[in-house]
């Protein structure tokens, strides 16, 4: 297990953002597509109890991941439980006979970075969620350390949102459905 803490930060100008993490000494450790699966059941009790069981592929690694949420004014945390998974489709087959759902199926493109325990992880999603502008994830051992850093790439604390994937669908969806009218 591990803890994770961390904070969304949106509409990033990623090119701004990675020469402003070079200057500071980051290196790139990623950047490529990801598929992630969400499951749940059918009664919705991960999703009801804010936590989430996902499935992801990058490159040629896969992991099974269920991250026990809690959020606070200021940043997500999670205790996060990993494993790595050597067949995608097998351990789709075991989660669907063990009465589980997938509930999602997103693919994004992700650039990430790292200074220290610090990880920036510069998303834009492809596919279905296209339209959510790309923003950036900094994930850091505690809050400070993540308003610290982000002080140095230009945001203030009030951008460095607690949010998750789904307030993030939700946020772009309601934008974009507000648009129709």
């Amino acid at each position: 297990m591990q803890q994770e803490t961390e904070v969304k930060i949106l509409e990033i100008n990623r090119k701004q953002i990675e020469e402003k993490l070079v200057s500071l000494g980051a290196k790139k450790v990623l950047d490529s597509d990801i598929r992630t699966l969400f499951f749940d059941f059918k009664d919705g009790t991960i999703v009801k109890a804010k936590n989430l069981l996902r499935l992801r592929q990058e490159e040629n690694r896969a992991e099974l991941t269920f991250k026990k949420v809690t959020f606070n004014q200021t940043t997500k945390q999670a205790e996060e439980y990993n494993v790595e998974v050597s067949d995608v489709e097998t351990m789709q087959k075991i989660l669907e006979n063990l009465g589980l759902q997938e509930t999602e199926n997103m693919l994004k493109h992700r650039i990430s970075y790292k200074i220290d325990n610090a990880r920036f992880d510069i998303d834009r999603y492809l596919g279905k969620y296209s339209f959510i502008p790309e923003f950036m994830e900094i994930e850091a051992e505690n809050a400070d350390e993540i308003h610290k850093i982000a002080g140095q790439l230009g945001f203030k604390n009030e951008e460095c949102l607690p949010w998750s994937t789904n307030d993030l669908i939700r946020h772009y969806s309601s934008k974009k459905d507000s648009k129709k009218d």
